[in-house]
């Protein structure tokens, strides 16, 4: 790893800060760039996790997906945390901490909306975003990227149906323009970009001109991470400011279902006897959420100040942190990972 990636956690937290302290005191500027949507998709942040994801998707060579289907293990164990478990446990840790244990320290009147955000934030597994978890554990982007792609399908007949059982409502309103959108713009357009630029340089410069595109882009990747950072903390510095108790109280049962659901699916693997190049993003998609969508969807269905909306923009304030941790759990635990391995062999 390079000084700037080793050192990556201090850079987010310094972003953090800088999101906030911008947010805070130029307003009317993120204002202006928040406003910059298609169906509640920003562009700008948009186009930044291009820069994110694009070396990701450039190192893919299609012609070997096909090798996927010996990774078949470790795509049951992440469509079965995905879909089985995370949305159930959210529901379990939202009832249990905001309606019991935290709701003497809550705005009473906010109980249902803050449980109903929660639920609406665990429901959709994470796009864009996994490609740079997976590229920093050094996972098999084949799987990472046809997993993302079975999600996508799944998501868009399994959302509403989960969660309306989950919320006790016979019709769910789902943002359709911004699921299709989000997809298109984070998955389908940047693996046709990503594609194209690959088959130019492999047919002008071959392998070497790949190589040297890919260490040029890397760092580039990792700048448009903080820079997405430092927007999303901009677009909510207002909000954080003004109820950083709720914020905190809100971010306990998030905080625990993320770990949980990336250590089960890290376990699961292993139990399985998968490799740790498809457990590390196994374990991540597992853990990490859609929050675009599940933004759109708690201010289309309980208004833009609703404590539903407060709660699925917690989850985007802790998301790029808590990734981060167990992108280094999943890093320093290889030699147990594999050595496990080896002992079921």
């Amino acid at each position: 790893m390079s000084v700037f990636e080793r050192y990556l956690t201090i850079w987010v937290g310094l972003c953090i800060v800088a999101g906030i302290a911008l947010g805070h005191f130029l307003p009317g500027v993120f204002h202006a760039i928040g406003a910059a949507e298609i169906a509640r998709v920003n562009l700008p942040v948009a186009a930044l996790i291009w820069l994110m994801i694009i070396p990701m998707l450039v190192k893919i060579d299609f012609a070997a997906l096909g090798e996927v289907r010996r990774h078949w293990r470790g795509i049951g164990v992440t469509l079965f945390i995905n879909w089985a478990v995370k949305p159930f446990s959210m529901a379990a840790l939202a009832w249990l901490f905001v309606a019991h244990l935290l709701r003497p320290y809550l705005p009473a009147d906010q109980i249902n909306s803050y449980i109903a955000g929660l639920i609406l934030l665990a429901a959709a597994p994470c796009t864009a975003m996994v490609f740079v978890w997976s590229n920093l554990t050094n996972g098999d982007p084949h799987f990472t990227l046809s997993q993302v792609a079975l999600n996508d399908t799944i998501m868009v007949f399994a959302f509403a149906p989960i969660v309306g059982l989950l919320l006790g409502l016979s019709a769910i309103s789902v943002p359709w323009e911004t699921l299709v959108l989000s997809v298109l713009l984070y998955i389908v357009l940047p693996v046709a970009a990503a594609q194209a630029i690959r088959r130019a340089l492999l047919t002008s410069g071959g392998a070497a001109a790949l190589a040297r595109l890919l260490a040029t882009l890397q760092p580039l990747s990792l700048v448009a991470l903080l820079a997405t950072l430092i927007l999303l903390f901009g677009f909510q510095g207002e909000q954080i400011l003004r109820q950083p108790e709720v914020i905190g109280l809100l971010a306990a049962p998030i905080v625990i279902q993320v770990y949980f659901n990336a250590g089960f699916a890290y376990l699961l693997n292993r139990l399985v006897g998968e490799q740790h190049c498809v457990a590390g993003p196994s374990a991540l998609i597992g853990a990490s959420n859609f929050f675009e969508l599940a933004v759109a969807a708690a201010i289309s269905l309980f208004g833009f100040e609703s404590g539903a909306a407060l709660a699925t923009v917690v989850g985007v304030l802790i998301e790029v942190p808590v990734m981060l941790t167990i992108v280094w759990i999943v890093n320093a635990s290889k030699g147990w990972y594999e050595g496990g391995l080896t002992e079921l062999q």
